[in-house]
């Protein structure tokens, strides 16, 4: 990690349906991040369940898939003011990378974030460090965050679990502490100014 920077590693689970089913908006159900300081070290984390409006009620897929139930769900609080939230909870420090494991999760933030007309500048920021990872390894295509951390030797705590998945990676971020935290990688990816 970047000296003086904070690392906000975040996961999101969104809204799904059985393969086939097209035209329907994903909206965002579960936002999970771990705040590490730039030692690696866990200095916070922020949970929530996000309820649908468009599509209020889960498919049985993903109900299936990601183990959150309809009743979690009609429970919580809207995009709006779940992403006030996790914006307070960031900004906490000023320099901070916002990371997921991929660029779905940015595209599905930005696109909720626009359709509840939320600014959302500070994505901009956002480090997508399964490219990182592809590209510091030299791997011929982008893998998935359990196939990493199985290539790392590491425990895969559950899938598509937000909180879980923050887990991971932050997991996998320290394992290759050498080569990617305190690394090139990051630096190359990221504008500092």
């Amino acid at each position: 990690m970047i000296t003086g920077w904070i690392s906000s590693f975040f996961d999101l689970e969104a809204t799904c349906w059985d393969k086939g089913t097209h035209g329907v908006t994903q909206e965002i159900i579960e936002i999970g991040a771990l705040r590490l300081n730039p030692l690696g070290e866990v200095k916070g984390s922020f949970h929530s369940m996000v309820r649908p409006v468009v599509h209020s009620l889960l498919s049985p897929y993903c109900k299936r898939l990601t183990r959150i139930t309809q009743e979690e769900v009609d429970k919580a609080r809207t995009f709006p003011e779940v992403i006030c939230r996790f914006e307070d909870w960031l900004f906490v420090s000023r320099e901070f990378f916002l990371i997921s494991w991929g660029a779905v999760d940015k595209t599905l933030l930005e696109n909720e974030c626009r359709s509840n007309r939320v600014d959302c500048d500070w994505l901009d920021d956002h480090v997508n460090l399964k490219q990182i990872y592809r590209e510091l390894f030299r791997l011929p295509n982008q893998i998935g965050l359990k196939a990493a951390m199985r290539r790392e030797g590491l425990e895969f705590e559950e899938a598509h679990r937000a909180m879980a998945d923050a887990h991971n990676f932050s997991s996998l971020i320290s394992s290759t502490s050498g080569s990617m935290a305190h690394g090139r990688a990051l630096n190359q990816n990221i504008n500092l100014t």
